[in-house]
């Protein structure tokens, strides 16, 4: 099978170097840049001196890797930032892997309400697919732009979007607890991830109603449900590097274990969901450096059950996802180059 040219903007955050690792041993991919607006014009070992075969590479500037040929563009820019450089890749037809949130909002104006930005080009958030391959697989085989969901969104995501597509079943006052490794904020210095402040220390930050990532999650399982959904998400930041782990209450008319069977069902030909019996609970350990999601179903109390899912942030919640996305696209076999 031939391979194809690729190009990462924003190469040098923690999500960028584990796409680029990812990348630089997929059998299908030939990186054609590495993009860095900070780092423009400095090899990449300077910034990670362990980079695998990309550690010579001189990092370019992301207009400057506008003139540059590729087949496929990844851009692990902030959000507010992607969308814009995006834009002359795509009017030159390039297939692009969006890492930041810029294209996951349909609607403009949700995002600019979230996001505290116009979105620079509302006109192509209808063609852009949410990429969640066990749920959007269909549409992202054609799709020009994907956007990949967010860590949190993942984990969030996968363990209700099955119950939800049910018609027998209902789902009512979920509540989502999330627990994050430091990774998850970024390699921007910000004084909560100071090696000081998040040792031997769990802090919840953005509860209830302010995390960002609320309008993507009710917008994914409105769209599952038919109908609107609306959550309570209360994310933590852990003392570890990386991993998310999920717990999520919610009212229901199944028990644990028929909850159990409409994820089996759902994800049985799924290569990265592993769904676990009721009491093999999920942890950040088994799933650190793949792209698997555990996922599980435990008794709650009265109509309550408890859904927990496990994920590794930078890889399932990021780069793996976006590999993932690529195989898709371009008819790849679906686990090339994604660690297991």
């Amino acid at each position: 099978m031939k391979s194809i040219s690729i190009g990462i903007l924003g190469a040098t955050s923690y999500t960028g170097l584990e796409l680029v690792k990812l990348l630089g041993v997929h059998p299908l991919c030939e990186l054609a840049f590495v993009s860095s607006k900070s780092y423009a014009g400095r090899p990449f070992s300077d910034v990670f001196a362990r980079a695998g075969t990309v550690e010579d590479r001189v990092l370019i500037s992301p207009q400057e890797a506008v003139s540059h040929s590729v087949e496929c563009l990844f851009s692990c820019l902030p959000h507010a930032v992607s969308a814009d450089l995006l834009l002359p890749f795509y009017k030159k037809g390039v297939r692009i892997i969006d890492l930041s949130a810029d294209f996951r909002i349909r609607d403009a104006g949700v995002y600019c309400r979230w996001y505290k930005h116009e979105h620079p080009a509302p006109q192509l958030l209808e063609q852009a697919v949410f990429g969640l391959p066990e749920v959007y697989r269909e549409h992202i085989r054609s799709a020009q732009i994907v956007a990949n969901p967010g860590c949190y969104p993942t984990s969030v995501l996968l363990p209700l979007i099955p119950l939800l597509k049910d018609v027998d079943t209902e789902v009512n006052a979920i509540i989502a607890d999330s627990k994050s490794g430091v990774s998850g904020a970024g390699r921007a210095l910000k004084l909560t991830s100071h090696f000081v402040e998040a040792n031997e220390n769990v802090k919840p930050y953005s509860i209830g109603r302010s995390h960002r990532h609320i309008c993507e999650i009710e917008q994914e399982l409105s769209l599952a449900s038919g109908s609107e959904v609306s959550i309570v998400f209360s994310p933590h930041l852990m003392p570890m590097t990386r991993g998310i782990l999920s717990t999520i209450y919610f009212q229901t008319n199944r028990s644990p274990g028929e909850c159990l069977s409409i994820a089996r069902q759902a994800y049985q030909r799924e290569p990265f969901v592993r769904v676990r019996e009721r009491g093999e609970l999920p942890a950040t350990a088994d799933v650190a450096g793949t792209n698997y999601c555990d996922l599980t179903f435990s008794d709650g109390n009265d109509a309550t059950v408890i859904a927990v899912s496990a994920i590794d942030n930078l890889v399932k919640g990021a780069a793996g996802q976006a590999v993932h996305n690529m195989n898709i696209m371009f008819d790849f076999k679906e686990t090339a180059g994604l660690p297991r």
